[in-house]
């Protein structure tokens, strides 16, 4: 039950987290004619991603020696992969892309 509540807790904090920056990056889109910052979002992901993949790390440590209930570790776990197929199928998008714009003729 606490790794439901640490997920929903953490889903909300990133439609927070997500909402600040629309409304920064509006702010900066009006000032500066430009959109998103593309690179720092991406940024964000990642660092989010291998945030997300230490907890899983440390909560399966605690698993292993009996400090961690069984389905807290389960849901890190899934969380850490969900999170981590999530990037690699960004990183596989963006890999066609460029592939894309490499056949393009000149």
């Amino acid at each position: 039950m606490a790794a439901d509540l640490s997920a929903v807790q953490a889903y909300q904090a990133a439609i927070r987290t997500a909402q600040q920056s629309a409304m920064g990056s509006s702010q900066d889109a009006a000032a500066t004619g430009g959109g998103m910052d593309f690179g720092s979002m991406v940024t964000s992901a990642i660092a989010d991603t291998g945030q997300t993949l230490a907890m899983s790390e440390r909560m399966t440590a605690a698993g292993a020696a009996g400090e961690a209930e069984l389905i807290d570790v389960v849901t890190a776990v899934s969380a850490a992969e969900i999170s981590l197929e999530t990037v690699v199928a960004v990183r596989d998008e963006v890999v066609k892309a460029y592939q894309e714009i490499l056949r393009m003729p000149i």
